[in-house]
């Protein structure tokens, strides 16, 4: 197996897994916006609906365009910004196991902005 192709094997499941995890956490929301049920914390004042809707943007829509390697770098901007609200504005004052998990998702789609999707993916084709 080249160099190359283990690179390329490794940006999918970078790419795939931690978005196939995070939508575990933005289903839900989406079923709640389904719903009509808005509400929902509001860490930056813009609202709880507002707010509702652009989580289940960087939870839900963003991750599988990354999954499936569209737009791979702009999907994940809004993951990446999401959870710099989650972990530094919503779990800001929480001791560091609160946050952890947030952290690891902004560092995950931080770096599959910088590095892209790899060539098993539709921006590869």
């Amino acid at each position: 197996m080249t160099k190359k192709l283990k690179s390329d094997i490794g940006l999918a499941v970078l790419r795939i897994l931690p978005s196939a995890f995070l939508l575990s956490h933005g289903i839900p929301k989406l079923q709640k916006l389904l719903n009509g049920d808005f509400e929902f914390v509001d860490p930056i004042g813009i609202g709880s609906t507002p707010t509702l809707f652009l989580t289940v943007i960087g939870e839900v829509i963003c991750p599988i365009l990354v999954i499936i390697g569209y737009k791979t770098r702009w999907a994940s901007l809004p993951i990446v910004i999401t959870m710099a609200v989650a972990a530094f504005i919503v779990h800001g004052s929480d001791p560091f196991g609160m946050k952890e998990l947030a952290l690891l998702y902004l560092v995950c789609f931080a770096v599959i902005m910088l590095l892209g999707p790899g060539r098993y993916s539709i921006d590869k084709k």
